[in-house]
């Protein structure tokens, strides 16, 4: 009985330790003179940024041309092979022999994210649960596949891969039936938008076009060697290049996204009187221009973050008892806890909703999560994870098309195209699921910021997520006293100096 008792006391005083937290942060919000898709506020943020990505699309589409036209129809076209003599062996190779493989990427690519936005509504589900579970297979495969090639730099790299993956897998065995149960909901709401489906359509033709481009100057760059060290340092830079254009394309998305759905909680209804007029061009206007600096300086880092932080956490949580492993992950655990905190995907949905610098977001919202104890969710949340899984393997799938392809033509070059063509068809398909991401980072900052929203647009999602809130909260709870009696235990007698929280 008095179990009971005091179960039901600290239920109530989490309940009011929440309401009045999160009374305190909409107070905060509004002294600050945050009000949601206020054009008042719309100012042009991290320009600087924008300013470098700008230069960085100019010049990098007129290197990508000169590499492609150099080899295109004639080897050596612009004579510029004489500056590089010095550097490495140039071989008479033509672009046209391999634009075509990475035209087979760009068209897996594509097909596969607008299956996925098809399929979005009906077999979403199926899909995520394939993706967490083939994923592991499907790189052991791959990497069975390298060795047969004689590949062994690579063979080890996806062997690797495959066992992180099932490792990760297996730590969060736990945490998937809540995640997949937050995805559904987001897909729940992603589809009664259409619209927003349409902009990731046209975005994914946004990108393909300049996939065209970038391509162009790649297979330039494959058909001048054979494997040389500086050509795999060259398309290492087109590489990076590449995924930060995906990634600040996907972000915009992201922006796009996230302001819809917010305005669709907030006015309870797409078909609400008092929602907006043309939210969708608003939302998309403030994207493009006064918050694109933003996306771009983001874009940089967020996803490097997020995913180091994923592997850590895993790693973390099955340590057990080994206080020097420990003692190190910890250590690492708190610095990119610190990164985190002014670089994580929350801020995309402040930016949406209130024009904010992309670190004043990204911070806001980490602090939002934590004075209203909701990041004990989110950290126990695994969907941007899962969504994670299903983009490496729409780009693994579509690296295998153009590397058997390469294999069966040019069996010296199937690592050069099947790399960066698997990179292309990530960000095709990142494109796709990236709808999803910015329906669950907008539930999440709805549910610190006004929790009465969710309980409006599903109430039986919102008992779940506050049961689940509760349950983690006294989970970390009993964490921190354990670890206050293991610290009073210690034989010297004396507590450390620090707990974790």
């Amino acid at each position: 009985m008095s179990d009971d008792s005091n179960s039901s006391s600290s239920s109530s005083d989490f309940v009011s330790v929440t309401t009045v937290n999160q009374n305190v942060g909409r107070s905060q919000r509004i002294a600050d003179g945050g009000q949601p898709f206020s054009p008042e506020l719309r100012h042009w943020r991290d320009v600087f940024w924008l300013g470098i990505f700008v230069i960085h699309m100019v010049g990098l589409g007129f290197v990508l041309t000169v590499l492609g036209l150099n080899r295109f129809k004639k080897s050596d076209r612009l004579n510029i092979d004489r500056y590089t003599d010095r550097f490495w062996e140039n071989h008479p190779g033509l672009t046209e022999n391999y634009w075509p493989l990475y035209a087979v990427a760009g068209g897996v690519g594509t097909l596969l994210g607008w299956i996925w936005l098809l399929l979005l509504g009906s077999r979403a589900n199926q899909m995520m649960k394939v993706s967490v579970h083939i994923l592991t297979t499907y790189l052991a495969v791959i990497s069975v596949l390298c060795f047969w090639c004689k590949q062994f730099f690579w063979g080890v790299a996806f062997a690797v891969g495959a066992a992180l993956q099932f490792l990760y897998v297996i730590s969060v065995i736990d945490r998937l039936p809540f995640t997949m149960m937050v995805l559904q909901k987001a897909v729940k709401m992603v589809w009664s938008l259409p619209e927003v489906m349409r902009v990731a359509y046209a975005f994914m033709l946004l990108m393909l076009l300049w996939m065209g481009i970038w391509s162009f100057g790649a297979a330039g760059v494959v058909a001048s060697s054979r494997g040389d060290l500086g050509r795999w340092w060259l398309l290492v830079v087109l590489s990076i290049s590449l995924f930060w254009t995906g990634a600040v394309l996907c972000n915009t998305v992201h922006v796009i996204v996230s302001g819809m759905v917010f305005l669709v909680l907030l006015h309870g209804d797409r078909q609400a009187s008092s929602m907006p007029p043309n939210s969708l061009m608003k939302s998309l206007r403030y994207a493009v221009t006064t918050s694109f600096g933003s996306i771009c300086y983001g874009s940089l880092f967020t996803a490097a973050i997020r995913t180091l932080r994923w592997e850590i956490r895993g790693v973390r949580s099955k340590i057990g008892n080994n206080e020097c492993l420990l003692c190190c992950v910890d250590f690492l655990f708190h610095l990119v806890e610190t990164l985190v905190r002014f670089f994580n995907k929350y801020a995309y949905v402040q930016i949406a909703v209130y024009g904010k610098g992309f670190n004043r977001s990204a911070r806001d919202a980490w602090e939002l999560f934590q004075l209203t104890g909701v990041e004990a969710l989110v950290a126990y949340d695994c969907s941007g994870a899962v969504l994670l899984m299903g983009t490496i393997l729409g780009g693994l799938i579509t690296g295998t098309c153009s590397g058997v392809w390469t294999w069966i033509k040019w069996s010296d070059r199937v690592i050069m195209v099947g790399s960066t063509a698997m990179l292309m068809g990530m960000i095709l398909v990142g494109l796709a699921m990236v709808v999803v991401e910015s329906a669950v980072t907008s539930i999440y900052i709805c549910y610190a910021e006004e929790p009465s929203l969710i309980r409006r647009w599903d109430a039986e999602f919102f008992s779940q997520m506050s049961e689940t809130l509760h349950q983690r909260l006294q989970y970390r709870s009993a964490r921190a006293r354990e670890v206050l009696t293991h610290n009073h235990n210690q034989p010297n007698g004396h507590m450390q100096d620090t707990f974790p929280t």
